[in-house]
């Protein structure tokens, strides 16, 4: 066997670097030369203002997976080159099938014979997303081989989970509550007894899924006081939408023009995307009709609410709360070309 190539993608996980090694140590031996192709994958691209802190994060990684091939391959006659990339720079990768695309394109240019992939791989998403991202792999005909790797045990995990679940809950319900309130009358019996019932439904239902993450990693006295300022600015983002549309309705003619878009929103699955998602069908004229990974299906019933939400000045507004204002300096939806009409009365 004249060569063998190895791609393995990499992310900061507690077993990549047993990974690795097993990408080293598993190459047959009668291979004369070992091309090991390693790649970083990236979940935002070069246009958000954390694109430059997430490039230098892959960089280091990179620069460290480097060292571990050389130690790791030094007892070897076989000759060893390494090539080192990162990868998502030009486009926004969603979620496992945009990944598994991305490292099937690099695979048939580079010629791989076999990719390693880290069981707890997780390159940048909420949560961890090895298993759909197999079945994307196999989906494109691309096989792989996952590494048998030692992982830690997670002794402190399992005892928490029931204090993570209730805390999970309890965040669930006061922000389920709250909006219902600012919705409602919090000074009229009768909604503070249906919004707690509707809460507390709420954060039966979907607080598992609402926080995917520890909520230690939510930032929380700063990122609390940016939904505080938050709050206003969505309640005066609905009365101006409900103007327009008493506007419209008002008018004799009824100029509405339903349709459906699609957007590609520059917000995290998970909490962020569920804050953005549920501020658009809040405000008037819009609804959110499905959210897939960061890409939303949205109704809108007349122009200017489909104009509003290509300006991307709630996505902005949900970036700030989660990034600060950094977060904010990013184009418009429509000047990123993240915008679609797919069916409505403008066809």
């Amino acid at each position: 066997m004249a060569a063998e190539r190895v791609l393995v993608p990499l992310s900061d996980t507690v077993t990549v670097r047993q990974t690795v090694g097993y990408a080293v140590q598993s190459c047959p031996g009668e291979a004369e030369t070992l091309e090991f192709h390693l790649v970083v994958a990236l979940p935002h691209d070069m246009e958000m203002p954390e694109g430059q802190s997430l490039t230098e994060d892959a960089e280091q990684l990179l620069s460290k997976a480097e060292s571990w091939v050389r130690e790791d391959a030094s007892s070897t006659a076989t000759t060893i080159d390494i090539e080192t990339a990162v990868l998502g720079e030009e486009e926004y990768l969603f979620g496992p099938r945009d990944y598994a695309r991305t490292f099937d394109t690099y695979a048939a240019a580079h010629d791989i014979d076999r990719l390693v992939l880290d069981p707890e791989y997780q390159p940048g998403t909420t949560a961890q997303m090895l298993q759909p991202l197999e079945r994307e792999l196999e989906s494109v005909g691309l096989a792989y081989d996952e590494a048998p790797v030692d992982r830690p045990a997670r002794h402190e995990r399992l005892v928490s989970d029931g204090a993570e679940r209730f805390d999970k809950m309890f965040a669930m319900f006061w922000i389920s509550y709250g909006f219902y309130l600012v919705l409602g009358d919090p000074t009229y019996w009768f909604d503070l007894v249906t919004g707690a019932a509707v809460a507390g439904i709420v954060s039966v239902s979907l607080a598992h899924v609402t926080f995917s993450f520890p909520l230690d990693r939510l930032g929380s006295p700063i990122r609390t006081l940016r939904f505080g300022l938050y709050v206003p600015y969505l309640i005066v983002e609905i009365v101006k939408a409900n103007l327009a549309i008493s506007v419209v309705i008002l008018r004799p003619s009824m100029p509405i023009a339903p349709t459906m878009t699609r957007v590609n929103a520059r917000v995290r699955s998970g909490l962020p995307l569920l804050a953005l998602a549920n501020s658009i069908t809040l405000t008037p004229g819009t609804l959110t009709v499905r959210a897939d990974d960061q890409r939303l299906l949205i109704h809108t019933l007349i122009p200017s609410a489909r104009e509003d939400l290509f300006e991307g000045s709630l996505e902005r507004a949900v970036r700030f709360v989660f990034h600060g204002r950094k977060g904010t300096r990013i184009p418009t939806p429509e000047e990123r070309g993240d915008t679609e009409i797919i069916g409505g009365d403008e066809l």
